[in-house]
């Protein structure tokens, strides 16, 4: 007999005492109608967040010692869920609950399944031109458009998830590091057009540290899924400089080697190089995943 729920709802919660109650009455008014299991992760909350959680014996609540970030609570949710089928939802109140069985609707037929918000969904203005940048970085990078790179109304395949989970980071950027990484590995991912709500409560993301952490992002995502790409560049730069200042210098002086112009092109082909062997590295790391993913599907058979 299978007891396996439908799906696993993993709740990242920190410091959410305001939202976090209206979240969890409106998941389970929800989920009466389905066989869901709800998880909140309490990633070592500092307000009420955690004695309101005590309150709903109908969940289950894991909790971390400390402080660890947005994708550590997603990973802990993750490994102790009992469903082949893991839904992330935030614990702000922005996500509708209703909107979950859309997305599970699709997952046969998909890897993974996100949320697409409307034009009429609730969205932070101030942080709108990171994630524009964010997002042409991120169509450049799988040669596709994604729709809505970001969303934290998801449905995954456990199985696929819980194989790379080393790979994604502990912090917020998750959510977006996980669709590229879905993309990169080739697997499928659908989207469900949502309507999102303005958030209950203060963002713990701190718009000051909001810029460096989006430019650290990008970088981090070209140097892990593509780093040829920023190596050839860079690379392609130095090259290029290099070979404008001989020919200026023969221009004014005649024919001779110029140390300056030597370096900038030596320096080019180490870059390159390197960036030769940093994508043999990403391509090993992600043929890895794959196989791990894939001797975890022959077994299940």
């Amino acid at each position: 007999m299978n007891n396996k729920p439908q799906a696993s709802i993993i709740i990242p919660v920190f410091n959410e005492e305001a939202g976090i109650e209206n979240t969890i009455n409106r998941l389970l008014s929800v989920s009466s109608n389905y066989e869901w299991e709800i998880i909140a992760v309490n990633d070592s909350s500092t307000d009420n967040s955690r004695a309101i959680l005590n309150r709903f014996h109908q969940i289950r609540i894991l909790d971390h010692s400390t402080n660890r970030g947005y994708g550590a609570a997603l990973k802990t949710g993750i490994k102790a869920a009992s469903s082949d089928i893991i839904v992330m939802f935030d614990a702000d109140g922005q996500h509708n609950p209703s909107d979950i069985p859309s997305l599970l609707d699709k997952i046969n037929c998909a890897d993974m399944v996100s949320g697409w918000r409307s034009k009429d969904s609730a969205n932070d203005w101030i942080r709108k031109p990171g994630k524009y940048i964010l997002k042409k970085v991120a169509d450049i990078l799988v040669e596709n458009k994604i729709p809505d790179l970001n969303c934290g109304l998801r449905a995954i395949k456990r199985e696929l998830i819980l194989n790379m989970l080393d790979l994604l980071p502990d912090g917020f950027s998750f959510s977006t590091t996980s669709i590229i990484a879905f993309y990169k590995l080739g697997y499928n991912v659908a989207y469900v057009p949502i309507t999102t709500d303005p958030r209950i409560g203060q963002s713990t993301v701190k718009q000051v540290k909001h810029g460096p952490q989006v430019i650290m992002l990008i970088i981090r995502l070209i140097t892990l899924f593509s780093p040829l790409r920023i190596f050839l560049n860079v690379a392609s730069g130095l090259f290029l400089v290099g070979i404008i200042y001989q020919v200026e210098e023969i221009a004014r002086r005649g024919w001779h080697i110029v140390n300056g112009a030597l370096l900038l092109v030596i320096a080019a082909l180490l870059v390159f190089l390197f960036g030769l062997i940093a994508d043999q590295i990403s391509e090993l790391r992600l043929g890895l995943i794959r196989g791990q993913i894939q001797k975890q599907k022959n077994k299940s058979e």
